[in-house]
């Protein structure tokens, strides 16, 4: 798996009656694949999140939007950024993911994390509780998914997690590539470099040469190359000359970019690539409604910081 540059479909408010709604995500996913864009997510949230906006505006079903994508895509990569591992069981994970990957032919991606959003868990009747909780649960879960993805029938007896030679078929690739999102030091970190093939780090852009500092100190504690973890970031992108530092709230002003392709390009390159992450995976804002034309420039301006 290689994600040098990603598109994430933030929300599926476009103004729009519902039987646009899909089209509209569609035309996205094609424009961003036509563009040279390697790879195209989703979130994995059943409301709207806070600061995009109020929870009851439209959010689709992750891995169902994917199916339907996989059929309206031929060569990007699908996958969540991230998933929820508290909202379903491990096995049904492996087994939606399993079952992606057959029906794009081979492109799905394995984003997970630990689940975050406590106003979904609490509506919708999903265990919330502790960060510690939820990230054992994840421990847990990646002792069942992981073997299930590779074609073994793990049996499992948990805290929270149960199995008896549970078993993920058909299978399109022997290895699904595994990502996770975050940026914890003691926790995340350390997992990501031991189980997974790439990392998205969560932290503002000041933070980043620190995170890849501890990223390269946990490869050299268990003799991997810090290369064949690859990076990335998920930035916010406000593409259009109206836009102006002036337009961006201070909470997000560390990880977003804005103004022209050209402008959007050059900050990539000064706060993301000079740094030493692979890769980046833009959340165009979106909320007045899509606008085909502002993600193929910004491709076309990143070429020569992306190729190769």
């Amino acid at each position: 798996m290689t994600i040098r540059l990603g598109l994430q479909i933030p929300n599926f408010s476009y103004g729009t009656g519902v039987a646009e709604l899909f089209p509209t995500v569609i035309a996205q996913a094609q424009e961003a694949e036509a563009a040279g864009f390697d790879s195209v997510f989703v979130m994995d949230h059943f409301y709207q999140l806070p600061g995009l906006g109020t929870p009851d505006q439209p959010m689709l079903e992750a891995y169902t939007a994917l199916g339907g994508l996989a059929t309206a895509t031929q060569n990007v990569q699908l996958g969540t950024l991230v998933t929820g591992n508290t909202y379903r069981n491990p096995t049904l994970l492996a087994k939606a993911i399993t079952t992606l990957d057959v029906i794009s032919q081979g492109r799905a991606i394995l984003g997970i994390g630990t689940g975050w959003f406590e106003l979904e868990h609490d509506q919708l009747g999903y265990e919330f509780g502790t960060f510690t909780e939820r990230f054992d649960k994840l421990g847990e879960a990646l002792q069942i998914i992981l073997p299930m993805l590779e074609g073994e029938r793990p049996t499992f007896s948990g805290k929270y997690y149960r199995t008896v030679e549970a078993m993920a078929n058909p299978r399109f690739r022997e290895h699904i590539p595994l990502m996770i999102g975050g940026s914890g030091e003691k926790k995340t970190i350390p997992l990501a470099t031991r189980y997974f093939d790439h990392l998205n780090i969560i932290a503002n852009f000041d933070e980043l040469p620190r995170k890849l500092d501890v990223i390269r100190q946990q490869c050299d504690q268990i003799d991997r190359d810090p290369a064949t973890l690859e990076t990335s970031m998920l930035v916010i992108a406000l593409i259009g000359e109206q836009f102006t530092a002036d337009a961006i709230p201070p909470d997000f002003q560390q990880r977003a970019v804005f103004g022209s392709a050209e402008q959007i390009a050059e900050q990539l390159k000064t706060k993301l690539f000079d740094t030493g992450v692979n890769g980046v995976i833009l959340s165009p804002v979106t909320m007045g409604g899509y606008v085909p034309g502002g993600i193929t420039a910004v491709a076309e301006a990143l070429k020569p910081l992306i190729s190769g």
